[in-house]
């Protein structure tokens, strides 16, 4: 394009950074309804919320998740801010919950704690898997017994219950033992699988000089079967641990919780300890996994507390977001639909509109109103209410600006109806109950 001797080239685009989306307002509606369910289920079981930085001193990771793992080494976000200190966008929630315990003493008695935020993780995006990716958590500390563990998984299974996704949603869980536990079974691991180096993936290659309880979790089928002769993680397990594995089953089994035993099952982190479990759904893919936790009793005094007992979860919300898409989200309390839609035959009655509305809106604080703001027929201002999905259609034209009453049209079965607002909108606000 040329103007006056100038040529001007058009602006690209700036488009999101790949791997982070923008929840747009025809998604952003499911996630916020969610959201609250997941609140109220928390607030069932006397969790309470607490928000942490996104951002974090790099060193928080390093010393909770291991500097070996595949989160510090290859996913993270660092940089180094102008003071030249290296700070890291936070990959998981439970290191900053327990440094904002630890630096605001709330651990001189048990807490129950819940979270939801967005994480960051630098790894190739695909389906149920983004670099910026959000998740709920909880952490329960000071508790020793499985009835921690026990009481977690049943507020889980009752919010798959909550959402409808019961059926979808299987648990899965396995004992790992003592920190001294695995680093004996760790050697016998590595021990063996020396023997078949070459036969491993280039993953498991690579995670045997790193973090090779990892190892047990890969996808690699010849990987797999050359597992089925390693030594079992359960010979190393103490007595104690497994007594409170069969503690746990116990209480499972009298909550109504069903649990799959996976002796495989290992997290990627390297603070658990003892009881770990996966909620998993056979309808995402590869990307099964929803929620995974586990019990963590030494992270706290790693990170500078008092000895101190945890255990807690974490939950992905993208992926429970396309499981509740699967199933058209059915059983997600709420709508986005508002609940009554003003229709205002000509601008000139906007004002007595407003009025009504905004009267509306302080009597029914929790139902939702969309008033027509343009000019536009009755007809085609009719179909934009069918289209909003209102149940209510209320019309203000010449003769209800005249009379101070309003035409209520109930969208769903067609009863119309004609209230006065001449006192108050007292009426009005009971018809649409």
């Amino acid at each position: 394009m040329k103007t006056l001797g100038f040529t001007f080239m058009p602006l690209k685009k700036i488009k999101a950074i790949r791997g982070m989306h923008d929840i747009t307002p025809d998604k952003s509606g499911h996630w916020a309804r969610l959201e609250k369910a997941v609140a109220a289920v928390f607030a069932t079981y006397a969790y309470r919320e607490i928000r942490m930085p996104i951002v974090e001193n790099t060193g928080l990771f390093h010393r909770s998740i291991g500097e070996v793992t595949d989160i510090v080494e290859k996913e993270m976000y660092t940089f180094a801010d102008r003071n030249g200190e290296s700070i890291a966008l936070r990959p998981e929630g439970t290191a900053g919950c327990v440094r904002a315990c630890i630096e605001h003493s709330l651990l001189d008695t048990p807490q129950k704690l819940w979270y939801n935020g967005p994480m960051f993780r630098y790894e190739r995006p695909q389906k149920g898997r983004q670099r910026q990716f959000h998740q709920i958590g909880a952490e329960a500390f000071g508790y020793t017994g499985a009835e921690v563990e026990a009481e977690i998984l049943l507020l889980n299974a009752k919010l798959w219950r909550v959402l409808g996704l019961e059926k979808s949603i299987s648990l899965q869980i396995n004992n790992i033992g003592s920190s001294e536990a695995r680093a004996a079974y760790r050697q016998a691991l590595v021990d063996y699988l020396n023997q078949y180096r070459s036969d491993l993936d280039a993953d498991s290659q690579r995670r045997l000089e790193t973090n090779p309880l990892r190892i047990l979790d890969s996808k690699d089928a010849a990987t797999q079967q050359l597992l089925e002769g390693a030594p079992a993680l359960s010979a190393f397990v103490s007595q104690e641990s497994k007594e409170h594995f069969a503690r746990l089953n116990e209480l499972l089994a009298a909550g109504g919780v069903e649990a799959l035993h996976n002796p495989r099952l290992v997290r990627g982190l390297d603070y658990y300890n003892d009881t770990v479990f996966e909620w998993v759904s056979d309808e995402l893919g590869a990307q099964g996994t929803v929620c995974g936790g586990g019990r963590y009793d030494g992270l706290v005094e790693q990170l500078g507390g008092k000895p101190t007992p945890a255990v807690g979860f974490a939950m992905g919300i993208e992926r429970l977001y396309l499981l509740l898409e699967a199933h058209d989200f059915a059983a997600l309390p709420g709508s986005d639909a508002p609940g009554a839609y003003v229709i205002v035959a000509d601008p000139a009655y906007q004002a007595f509109a407003f009025e009504v509305t905004e009267s509306l809106r302080s009597a029914l604080p929790e139902f939702a109103i969309m008033q027509h703001l343009a000019a536009g027929s009755i007809k085609s201002q009719f179909k934009k209410a069918d289209k909003s999905g209102a149940k209510f259609a209320l019309v203000i034209a010449e003769n209800e600006v005249a009379e101070q009453t309003v035409t209520i049209k109930n969208l769903h079965t067609g009863e119309q109806s004609i209230v006065s607002v001449s006192k108050d909108t007292t009426e009005l606000a009971a018809a649409l109950k």
